[in-house]
C-alpha cells in the first residue's frame, strides 16, 4: 500500500513541481491509519526523494535554475526547522486555514497573470534575489510546519514576482525543497514523528513517480501547465480551509506494514 500511495504522489508531485506531500498526507491517514502528525513527518522524509528526482527529470530538459534554487533553498534551512519544531505549539487551526485561504488568493493571481502589471517581473538582480530569499523563508515555515515540501509558494513566487516561466519555476522548486525538507524531516525524527515501517515502500514509489510525472510535465504547453498547477492549488487551499487541524499525537510503538 505504501508503494502505490508514494507512486501516486511521485507522479502527481513531480507533474506540477510539488513535494506530493497535500496527497500523501490524507492518503496515509486514510489507509495507513496515521496520525496527523506523524504523517506529516514522514511525508517530509519521503518529498525529499520526490525533490532530488523531479528536479533530474526537470533538468534533463534544462529547466531547473539552480542559482534561483540555491537562494530559496538556503532561505528555507533555519525556518523549516521551526515550523517542524512549533507544529504543534503554534495556533495550528488558524495558521492552517489562513494557508488555504493564501493558496486560493494565489491561484487566483495566476488566471489573471496575463493582466498584472509589469512591476511584479523586476529587472535588477538585487529586486530578483530579495524575492527569492523571502519567498525561501517562507516556504521553509510552512514546509516545516505543514509536511509539505513548500512547493506553491514557491513556484507563485517565482512565477508571478520574479518573471520565471512555468516549466523552470516548477523544476528549481523541487530542487529547492531538498535541504529544506531534510532539515525539516530531521527534526521530526528526531521528535518521533516518522513512521520508519511505511519508508521501504513510500520512497521506491516516489522515485518512479516523481521521475514520470517530471518527465511528462515537458509535453505540456506552460499554459496547460498552469491550469493544472491552478486547479491544484485551488484543491489544496480548499482541503485546507475545511481541514482539522493537525493533531499532535505521541508516537507509539508497532510497526506498518508498507
Amino acid at each position: 500500500m505504501s508503494f502505490l500511495i508514494g507512486l501516486t504522489a511521485g507522479i502527481f508531485g513531480g507533474l506540477v513541481g510539488l513535494g506530493g506531500g497535500v496527497l500523501m498526507i490524507p492518503l496515509m491517514v486514510s489507509f495507513t491509519k496515521l496520525g496527523q502528525h506523524k504523517a506529516h513527518g514522514t511525508s517530509l522524509v519521503a518529498l525529499v526523494f520526490t525533490g532530488i528526482i523531479g528536479a533530474l527529470a526537470y533538468a534533463l530538459h534544462s529547466a531547473v535554475d539552480v542559482w534561483a534554487a540555491v537562494l530559496l533553498a538556503i532561505a528555507a534551512l533555519l525556518p523549516a526547522r521551526w515550523g517542524a519544531k512549533y507544529c504543534c505549539d503554534l495556533p495550528a487551526a488558524k495558521l492552517q486555514k489562513a494557508f488555504g485561504i493564501f493558496l486560493v488568493f494565489i491561484s487566483i493571481l495566476f488566471l489573471l497573470k496575463s493582466y498584472l502589471p509589469s512591476f511584479f517581473h523586476p529587472d535588477t538582480v538585487w529586486a530578483r534575489t530579495l524575492i527569492l530569499l523571502v519567498t525561501g523563508m517562507t516556504t521553509g515555515f510552512f514546509s516545516g510546519l505543514m509536511g509539505v515540501g513548500g512547493g506553491p509558494i514557491m513556484i507563485a513566487g517565482m512565477v508571478l514576482l520574479a518573471g520565471f516561466d512555468q516549466h523552470t519555476a516548477q523544476g528549481s522548486s523541487l530542487l529547492a525543497m531538498v535541504p529544506a525538507g531534510a532539515v525539516g524531516a530531521f527534526t521530526h525524527w528526531q521528535l518521533g514523528n516518522v513512521e520508519k515501517g511505511l519508508l521501504p515502500g513510500l520512497i521506491p514509489g516516489i522515485i518512479v513517480g516523481a521521475f514520470a510525472g517530471g518527465s511528462f510535465a515537458h509535453f505540456l504547453p506552460e499554459t496547460t501547465l498552469r491550469v493544472i498547477f491552478t486547479v491544484v492549488l485551488v484543491w489544496t487551499g480548499i482541503r485546507s480551509i475545511k481541514a482539522p487541524p493537525p493533531s499532535c499525537d505521541h508516537p507509539v510503538s508497532g510497526h506498518v506494514q508498507s
